[in-house]
């Protein structure tokens, strides 16, 4: 029974349905769900650092109910917003409806989509993998999936990254860095992987590509389907999508840096270059995304069976109330600063 657990990651869907059902006021609970309830629970309930056992890890790396947890997040990503569409195409709202159905889809598309995405995204099969894309693709960040694998992971905490946050750098600001120089980055390793391989820019094999055709169909589709106002629609909880990750890469990396070594390089990535967060509640609804230092140390290990290091710098909050409080730049800074080590903090 533990491991259905992660059912719990489905409540921000099915508060987001709710507020498509009965509309009114009930559009704005997805928002106040995920980032005033969760943050509630995580206050109250505990921390908890505890760790596999080995054969615990083997038994758990068998069942295939997480894996599944994790497929069933496209239809209902998927369905939530063909029904979100079909709404607002059909139905007339307030402005304060339509923005709320806004924030509550797009924070879906966060949480369901992107970060199921990412998961997938470490896979190495090919279904898994395609699954992860095609989570990616209503919050137009399929290039997301190029840059954190080829990018990200080989640059974490280093200021060539562009997922991570500067120290004293505020998360308004890291939204536009880190959104416009990933997107760019992803472009950059593409055209490098294309030449490696002699391949034109015009290759079948160039992904980034077919990103921008499949992402410019599913806005032209919505469109033609739906009208100018759903379209709309899906553009902004698109956003939103995204914006919520750029959030959490903010406060997964941020004033973290890895130090030189004698010869010029950097260190390799350790425990110690993430933020971690043993609060039970952000670890079950994102999917032990919280335990991120370990997701870096090694980047193929299963959501199911990611450890605690001792090493890691820790958290205060879990990762949702976190991207609430990084929301209030002072107070992020008073709370967080004095835990970034001081070697680390370049002046």
């Amino acid at each position: 029974m533990k491991d259905l657990k992660y059912l719990a990651a489905f409540s921000i869907p099915v508060v987001a349905f709710f507020g498509l059902y009965f509309k009114s006021y009930w559009v704005w609970a997805t928002p106040i769900f995920a980032f005033v309830c969760i943050p509630l629970l995580e206050l109250i309930f505990p921390v908890d650092t505890k760790n596999l056992e080995a054969e615990e890890v083997g038994s758990k790396l068998k069942r295939k109910l997480f894996d599944w947890l994790l497929y069933l997040n496209l239809p209902i990503v998927f369905g939530l917003v063909f029904y979100a569409l079909v709404l607002v195409a059909n139905h007339p709202l307030e402005t304060y409806e339509f923005i709320g159905l806004i924030f509550s889809v797009g924070i879906v598309l966060g949480v369901n989509g992107i970060n199921v995405g990412h998961e997938l995204g470490h896979r190495q099969t090919t279904n898994e993998r395609f699954i992860g894309k095609a989570l990616l693709l209503p919050s137009f960040y399929m290039h997301f999936y190029i840059e954190h694998n080829y990018g990200h992971h080989l640059h974490a905490a280093t200021p060539e990254d562009p997922a991570t946050a500067r120290y004293n750098q505020s998360v308004y600001s890291f939204w536009f860095t880190s959104t416009i120089r990933q997107y760019f980055s992803a472009w950059r390793i593409q055209k490098k992987l294309l030449k490696n391989n002699r391949l034109s820019f015009f290759s079948i094999k160039n992904d980034m590509l077919w990103y921008t055709v499949f992402q410019t169909v599913y806005l032209v589709s919505i469109g033609l389907l739906f009208g100018t106002t759903a379209l709309v629609f899906a553009f902004f909880a698109g956003v939103v999508g995204f914006i919520l990750l750029e959030t959490v890469n903010y406060i997964e990396h941020y004033g973290l840096l890895r130090l030189k070594t004698k010869s010029g390089r950097y260190e390799r990535v350790k425990e110690m270059h993430s933020w971690n967060s043993n609060h039970v509640i952000g670890r079950i609804v994102l999917y032990e995304l919280t335990r991120h230092s370990d997701h870096h140390y090694k980047s193929s290990k299963k959501y199911q069976i990611l450890d605690c290091h001792d090493e890691s710098p820790q958290m205060p909050f879990g990762y949702p109330t976190s991207m609430v409080l990084s929301m209030i730049p002072p107070l992020w800074f008073k709370i967080m600063n004095k835990r970034v080590p001081k070697a680390m903090i370049i002046s």
